[in-house]
């Protein structure tokens, strides 16, 4: 590898890292901001997002840089593939964080109500799932990538969960439509946000093994087995 080539790989993952940092606080905000009822939290969520399009944008013209110049081959080239798209999944995931806070903007403007218990837990596995993603990609480790694909299962469930509280708050009364909706809404984009974090892990394991492992869930679980 050329010194130009491993200086502009660096700077490449820098890059990624910080925007990584940055996602995962507008997630942890938006849902902090969710669960507190918390408009100013919210506020700075959604105006945040500006600068995670900007990094986004910063790192994809980065990559095509780094193939147009260096033309990197072997682990480097996959290096590059896996870094494009773990940036456009951090950048998804920083909009579903802002829809959160506007969701979470508009709740508190309305009368509260149940809180479905499951979500406490969803909102744990999915922060859980984006920090073990990028922990697995700064490892890099396979392992743990695939630590993260399992977790969401548990996410789905946990959703079904509240979705079925929701609509049955919704049947005992009509005034609690709205919040309800809005509940599902956010509810909804949480898991959005974890199959971005399983999406991401799957990028690890192809990154290190060079096997693409999406929608292949035995080549996931052969190695959760070994």
């Amino acid at each position: 590898m050329s010194k130009h080539l491993q200086r502009d790989l660096e700077d490449l993952h820098r890059g990624i890292l910080a925007l990584a940092s940055a996602v995962e606080e507008a997630v942890n905000g938006a849902i902090r901001a969710l669960q507190q009822r918390d408009v100013h939290l919210a506020q700075q969520v959604v105006v945040g997002d500006d600068a995670i399009d900007q990094q986004d944008n910063r790192i994809e013209e980065e990559c095509l840089k780094i193939l147009a110049l260096h033309q990197p081959v072997a682990i480097d080239l996959r290096r590059i593939a896996a870094i494009l798209k773990i940036n456009t999944d951090l950048e998804r995931m920083g909009d579903l964080a802002t829809d959160i806070a506007e969701r979470a903007q508009r709740l508190a403007e309305l009368p509260p109500i149940p809180v479905p218990a499951a979500l406490q837990r969803m909102s744990d596995l999915t922060t859980a799932m984006v920090r073990k993603s990028l922990e697995a990609f700064v490892g890099p480790d396979p392992h743990q990538a695939r630590e993260v694909c399992r977790l969401d299962d548990e996410v789905d469930q946990a959703n079904d969960e509240i979705i079925q509280e929701l609509i049955e708050t919704m049947q005992r009364s009509a005034q609690s439509t709205e919040a309800a909706l809005s509940l599902f809404s956010a509810t909804r984009h949480l898991e959005r946000i974890a199959d971005h974090a399983t999406n991401i892990a799957e990028d690890v394991i192809y990154l290190v093994e060079g096997e693409i492992v999406r929608h292949r869930p035995e080549a996931l679980s052969g190695d959760m087995s070994g």
